[in-house]
C-alpha cells in the first residue's frame, strides 16, 4: 500500500467533503473516488501507446506556483518539504526553511539540509509529454506539474538521484535502494492512472516485473479532477 505521506490534510479535506455546510452541499462538484488495484492488475490497466516527444518543452508545464495554500507565502516545492518533513523545518521570511530532516527513500538517505533535496516528479515531465500530456491545455499541465492532491506525485529526494533518474521511465531507470523497488513502481503506476497517461511496451514489462516480487502491493490512486 503507498504510504499517505499527507495525512492531516488529507483527513481533513475528508471531513470537509463529508461534512459540507447547508448553504454549499448542493453546490459542492462531485468527488473522484479513490481506487486500490493490485499492483499487477493496475499496472495492466494502463494503456499501451508509443511514446512521442514532438514539441517538448520543460516550460510548457509551469512550476514551481504558489501552492496549495497561496497565503502561506510558500511555493509548491517548499509546501512538499514541508508536508514531507520527519522533523518539521523552522519557517522563516519567504518560506525560507532552517533545520529540519527529511528521508529520501529511492536511496534511504537521511538529509537535514532542504538544499540537498529535489523534488521529483514522480512520472517526469517529458514523460507526462510523451505519454498524453502534449495534448492538455496549458492549465491542465500547471495542476500535474505542481500536484499535491496525490502524494506519490511528488517527492523529496537527495539531488544526487532526482538528477540521475533525469527523465527516464522505470526500464531505463530505478531507485539505488533495493528497499525502494515496490514502492517506486505502485507510485509510478499510481500517477499514470491518476492523469490517464500511457506506458510503452518496454516501460509495462519493467513494471510487470517489477510487480511480479512485491507480493500483496497495491496501487492506490485518485484520478485527477
Amino acid at each position: 500500500m503507498i504510504t499517505m505521506k499527507r495525512a492531516c490534510t488529507a483527513a481533513a479535506a475528508a471531513f470537509a467533503l463529508a461534512c459540507p455546510t447547508p448553504a454549499h452541499a448542493a453546490d459542492a462538484a462531485p468527488q473522484a473516488v479513490p481506487q486500490v488495484l493490485p499492483m499487477g492488475v493496475a499496472i495492466s490497466a494502463l494503456s499501451l501507446a508509443a511514446e512521442d516527444r514532438t514539441g517538448y518543452r520543460r516550460t510548457s508545464f509551469r512550476h514551481w506556483n504558489a501552492g496549495d495554500q497561496p497565503a502561506d507565502g510558500c511555493n509548491t516545492r517548499q509546501e512538499v518539504l514541508l508536508a514531507e518533513a520527519v522533523d518539521y523545518p523552522t519557517i522563516g521570511p519567504g518560506c525560507t526553511l532552517s533545520g529540519g530532516s527529511w528521508e529520501s527513500y529511492y536511496d534511504a538517505v537521511s538529509v537535514t539540509d532542504a538544499s540537498r533535496l529535489d523534488i521529483d516528479h514522480m512520472v517526469p515531465l517529458a514523460e507526462a509529454w510523451d505519454s498524453g500530456a502534449s495534448t492538455w491545455t496549458a492549465a491542465r499541465r500547471e495542476a500535474y506539474a505542481n500536484d499535491q492532491g496525490q502524494p506519490a506525485s511528488l517527492v523529496a529526494v537527495t539531488a544526487r538521484t532526482n538528477r540521475a533518474k533525469a527523465d527516464r521511465d522505470p526500464s531505463e531507470w530505478l531507485p539505488p535502494s533495493a528497499d525502494a523497488l515496490c514502492r517506486y513502481g505502485a507510485e509510478w503506476t499510481a500517477t499514470k492512472l491518476r492523469w490517464g497517461l500511457a506506458v510503452d511496451e518496454p516501460e509495462r514489462d519493467r513494471l510487470l516485473d517489477i510487480a511480479a516480487g512485491c507480493g500483496d502491493t497495491d496501487v492506490e490512486f485518485t484520478p485527477a479532477p
